[in-house]
């Protein structure tokens, strides 16, 4: 039986203010069919002798802003009202940017400062994901994306606009108008770490994953501090196949964000993909020590103890996760997996597997799985 691993990490988001950072979700990394086997017999290196090798996090600079800042260089009335406003929109106090936004316009009605930080906030407000085609419909994302090429229209230099309207453009599943704007507005604002992480998310939003690496590694060039940044450019390296570049980076993320669920199991997911298992099971354990409500983490961790032989270990995660989330299918197949070992469990592992497919009948994984159990079962008929 082949147990699947979901590895479902996911770039943190390319918005500051309404979309706290590390919370919304671009396209997650592909999914990843492993055979079980036993355990290395060489022991992992220790985390902390890992940890070593990476720069402390005190050495850092502290993270950038995530919200792209509005204000040009003149300093006069109107930025003041803009920075104000942009001060706001991180905090997501988005009532107070808006006030801050339109005191700008008033002060500047010619100015596109106030106009891309109002469309902002009205884009924010609805709450949508900043994934691509997530507000497909969404009347209000529209209206703020028709809002944003207003104000391309009225400043064509003005880079903001262009990394706003690109976001909504994507948001709205506009592929090749999100990149042309984005594309851009990373070109007007190269010291902008936000306008390179825009691009790169969108980039690897549309599958073109070598350009999106290229983009994020400026992005992450630019605020080095930034745990987020780190964690999405781990990301792309592990889907490009570089997993030990992925495996530095996740280090960094999990050593300035030592308290972040998601970034010890970010580690401890491309831990597995290395092999190292027992630095990879601390990882994972920390992760669910920090967010135990969190499915896929229950089943990466399941899937650890799995690796190591921890048979029950693994089916006691696996339920976990399937409590917290009965629609996920991977702890489904998963504890299938791990039923099917023991003749004894063999019914159950089918009728784990029988509910994976109810959730998706046209998954491939749940066809294999079912096909290797009928053929266990067939063996062991006289």
């Amino acid at each position: 039986m082949r147990v699947i691993c979901m590895f479902p990490f996911a770039l943190a988001a390319a918005c500051g203010g309404a979309r706290a950072a590390g919370e919304t979700t671009a396209q997650p990394a592909e999914t990843t069919t492993v055979t079980v086997a036993p355990p290395p017999d060489a022991g992992a290196p220790l985390a902390a002798e890992a940890d070593a090798q990476a720069p402390a996090p005190e050495a850092l600079p502290p993270a950038r802003p995530t919200t792209i800042r509005l204000a040009s260089t003149t300093g006069d009335a109107v930025d003041q009202e803009l920075d104000r406003g942009d001060a706001a929109f991180e905090k997501n106090d988005l009532d107070q940017a808006r006030a801050r936004y339109e005191a700008a316009k008033k002060l500047g009605p010619r100015r596109a400062g106030p106009i891309v930080g109002l469309a902002r906030v009205r884009i924010a407000k609805t709450n949508a994901a900043l994934d691509y085609g997530a507000a497909k419909g969404n009347a209000e994302v529209a209206a703020g994306a028709r809002e944003l090429k207003a104000a391309v229209a009225m400043q064509k230099d003005y880079g903001p606009a262009y990394a706003e309207l690109g976001r909504a453009e994507l948001m709205i599943g506009d592929a090749s108008g999100a990149l042309a704007a984005l594309r851009r507005g990373a070109e007007l604002l190269p010291n902008d770490p936000e306008a390179q992480s825009a691009l790169g998310v969108a980039l690897l939003a549309t599958g073109q994953k070598n350009e999106a690496l290229a983009a994020l590694q400026r992005a992450t060039s630019l605020d080095p501090g930034s745990a987020p940044r780190h964690g999405n450019l781990g990301t792309v390296f592990l889907l490009v196949g570089r997993v030990d570049d992925a495996v530095k980076e996740f280090e960094l993320q999990a050593r300035i964000a030592g308290d972040d669920a998601r970034a010890h199991s970010d580690l401890g997911t491309a831990l597995l993909a290395k092999n190292e298992l027992q630095r990879a099971v601390g990882e994972l354990e920390r992760a669910v020590a920090l967010d135990a409500t969190r499915a896929s983490y229950q089943t990466n961790l399941g899937y650890a103890y799995q690796l190591l032989g921890r048979r029950a270990d693994a089916i006691a995660r696996y339920r976990e996760a399937i409590r917290l989330d009965p629609q996920f299918a991977s702890a489904w197949i998963n504890l299938g997996t791990a039923l099917a070992q023991d003749p004894k469990t063999r019914a159950d592992a089918r009728a784990a597997l029988m509910a994976a497919k109810k959730i998706d009948p046209t998954d491939p994984r749940v066809k294999a799985n079912l096909e290797e159990l009928d053929a266990l079962e067939k063996a062991k008929t006289p």
